[in-house]
Formats: structure tokens, C-alpha cells, sequence
């Protein structure tokens, strides 16, 4: 080996296993929701305490009866993610059309709103053709 150079250990990096405050997805699969809602942050605390709206009662119902490959369409951008949730399909809907997401571990404790973003950046070209004469200049990079 030549002098000056190290010896590079390659080494296999393993996938962490999640954990939410220090309970795996099983064990936060088995507790009941109001030992859930003190793992989970203040709003989300709020929201289990006091009680889901009827739309999100209607669609966490069909959540847990629904078979684990469908596709579950929902307007419901304000249903809490909860661990039974996760590995199922999503469409949540954005005002215009469907996104459809897969619910991961990271996710629990989080609106489906947050994951299907309702607007989007529009990048606008350069001056059009009623632009003033100042507006036209355009610097050379």
C-alpha cells in the first residue's frame, strides 16, 4: 500500500429499525389509542382526546376493515396517521386530483394533509411581449 493513503473500511450500513420514543412499530401496533396519544405531540394529543369528526371516524373505519393492497381514496386531509395505517395505500385528494402515497413508520402522528401538497411552485419565464423597456433587461451570467 502506498504511503499517505488510508486503508478505507467499507463497511455494510443496516437499515435502523424504527422507533417512536423508544417503541417499535409492533408494540405501538398493540397499544391502545389513548396510551398512543401520549407518544404523539400536543396537537395530535388534542386531536385523539378530543375525539375524531365523523368523516375521519367513517374513514380510519374503513382503513382498519379495508384489505392491506387497496388503494384507500380519501378527501379527509385532517385523519391523524395512526400504525395501523401503515404499509397501505392512500389517495388523498388535493383539491384538483388524487396523490397517492404508501404510509410509513416515520409518518405516525401526522395529517394525511401533510403528505399531498395542495400547491405547487410555478417558475415563470422571462418578460413577455407588454413588459416596459426596464423590465426587458436581462443580465448576462
Amino acid at each position: 500500500m502506498p504511503k499517505g493513503r488510508k486503508a478505507k473500511k467499507v463497511e455494510v450500513r443496516r437499515k435502523k429499525e424504527f422507533t417512536l420514543r423508544g417503541k417499535t412499530l409492533p408494540e405501538l401496533q398493540a397499544l391502545p389509542l389513548s396510551e398512543l396519544a401520549k407518544l404523539l405531540g400536543a396537537r395530535a394529543r388534542r386531536s385523539i382526546r378530543r375525539g375524531f369528526n365523523s368523516e375521519t371516524t367513517i374513514f380510519h373505519d374503513k382503513m382498519h376493515n379495508g384489505s392491506v393492497g387497496d388503494v384507500q381514496r380519501t378527501h379527509t386531509r385532517d385523519a391523524l396517521i395512526l400504525p395501523e395505517h401503515v404499509g397501505r395505500r392512500v389517495a388523498i385528494h388535493t383539491g384538483k386530483e388524487f396523490k397517492e402515497i404508501e404510509v410509513r413508520p416515520e409518518m405516525i402522528g401526522h395529517y394525511f394533509g401533510e403528505f399531498a401538497l395542495t400547491r405547487r411552485f410555478e417558475k415563470h419565464s422571462g418578460p413577455g411581449v407588454g413588459a416596459t423597456r426596464s423590465s426587458k433587461f436581462m443580465p448576462l451570467k
